[in-house]
């Protein structure tokens, strides 16, 4: 298991961005939460199998069907534990 940080930068507001990103993720069985940011972004904390994350990662670069992707920053993070994948707001 393992859990990453996510800073996805372009278009992702107002484009089921996060809604999208949490079906993706109950699909995976991954866990965290994702919000958007003041600056136009959105922010994700995941947690999971090592390749249920980068799943999740290669939906993210893509998202959904009106979202376009500009950067997706990856940090590793210390392992957390989370209940569920929610959205932040």
């Amino acid at each position: 298991m393992e859990t990453v940080h996510l800073i996805i930068s372009g278009k992702v507001q107002g484009v089921f961005y996060r809604a999208s990103a949490k079906k993706k993720a109950e699909q995976l069985n991954v866990r965290g939460w994702i919000k958007n940011t003041p600056e136009g972004n959105v922010e994700a904390t995941v947690t999971g199998e090592a390749g249920k994350i980068q799943d999740f990662i290669q939906w993210c670069q893509s998202g959904p069907d009106k979202a376009v992707i500009k950067d997706i920053k990856i940090y590793k993070q210390d392992f957390q534990e989370f209940d569920a994948f929610t959205i932040k707001r």
